[in-house]
């Protein structure tokens, strides 16, 4: 594999980087932040966030920010390109390798899939994956699980409803790929045909002890569900803006679904919403996706602590270096041409490490 600079870092590139018992500590820190928040104000003095947001971005941007700001650190960084060298062609690497050398940790998003595990091979800092294109948005699945855990009491033997874009939408792979690490719980994938999950995703679920099923109705589904996870039609995602249109008014959660549903159903949403979920679904005490996003800051507060205190290290690459381009337009390795592409073999099957993308060997 050869050496690089990111190895020996605690980074974030996908949760499951993280043990389940690291995942507890982290919810549990959460959790005693958001009770005693005066408790943890100053422990990262000194210490300095880069945030590099090639993507626009509200709360997850905001979020990371606050976080550093309340733990006592500074907070450097773009939250648009076109601000920094990258409008010159400045490449990833160039840019993380200089920005690792002024801060102690980097947030990054970027709409290419695979660029955080791009970043962390050149960053002499931990690096959080912040969203990298359709592929994975852990953080937000940390604060999907912060959370449950205050909201529903438990993160396990639930019956999950996730619902829309499913395709491309990051936060929803992050969040199968999490949930199904603990026992007793179902996922419902309400989709179009065109916007179910990628098989990469339902490979996870399989090879877990959890279960799902499929279904194009949101109506349908919703009486059976302990969770509802909404997500907008993402238009920067389509390359069709015909297909986009077609589709990105297929799930509307309104009042009328609402009253079909559970008691003490919990509706998330990562946002921003569009008008996947109507105003007025606002006032019922089940809309939980404002609270979800404060509950991002002691969730983001928690993993900077974590991994800026303890510390530790994440293998980067497992598989092998192989001159076969990745068929994934959107890979890094197709945007960064200095990047090898390293996948993981099975059989004729091979999925690229940094997108997971699969294709079959030729």
């Amino acid at each position: 594999m050869g050496a690089y600079a990111g190895m020996g870092y605690k980074h974030l590139i996908d949760l499951n980087d993280f043990t389940m018992e690291e995942w507890k500590a982290i919810i549990d820190l959460a959790l005693q932040m958001h009770q005693k928040p005066k408790d943890f104000l100053g422990l990262m003095h000194g210490k300095i966030l880069g945030t590099l947001f090639y993507e626009p971005s509200t709360r997850t941007q905001m979020s990371f920010q606050t976080a550093m700001l309340r733990l006592g650190g500074q907070v450097i960084g773009f939250d648009n390109p076109q601000n920094s060298s990258v409008a010159k062609g400045e490449n990833l690497k160039d840019t993380i390798t200089i920005i690792s050398n002024y801060a102690d940790i980097i947030a990054i998003r970027h709409p290419v899939e695979g660029s955080a595990k791009a970043a962390a091979m050149h960053a002499n800092c931990p690096i959080i994956n912040a969203g990298d294109g359709g592929h994975l948005h852990p953080t937000q699945t940390l604060t999907d699980l912060v959370t449950l855990s205050i909201e529903k009491g438990r993160t396990d033997h639930l019956t999950i409803g996730l619902c829309g874009d499913l395709k491309y939408g990051r936060t929803v792979h992050s969040l199968i790929s999490a949930m199904r690490r603990f026992p007793g719980n179902r996922f419902v994938l309400i989709s179009t045909p065109e916007l179910t999950v990628p098989q990469f995703v339902k490979d996870l679920i399989q090879e877990s002890e959890c279960t799902y099923t499929e279904i194009s109705s949101l109506a349908e589904a919703i009486p059976h569900l302990d969770v509802l996870y909404m997500t907008r039609v993402q238009r920067e995602r389509f390359a069709s803006l015909k297909e986009y249109e077609r589709l990105k008014s297929v799930y509307i959660l309104d009042e009328a679904k609402m009253r079909l549903a559970r008691p003490d159903l919990c509706v998330l949403h990562p946002l921003p919403r569009v008008d996947e979920i109507e105003i007025a679904v606002d006032n019922d005490p089940r809309a939980l996706y404002f609270k979800q996003a404060s509950y991002g800051v002691y969730a983001r507060m928690a993993l900077i602590l974590k991994i800026l205190t303890e510390g530790g290290e994440t293998p980067l690459l497992s598989g092998c270096a192989l001159d076969v381009p990745c068929s994934n337009s959107n890979c890094i390795t197709r945007r960064e041409p200095y990047i090898r592409p390293y996948y993981r073999e099975n059989g004729n099957i091979l999925t690229c490490e940094f997108c997971e993308h699969q294709q079959k060997r030729s």
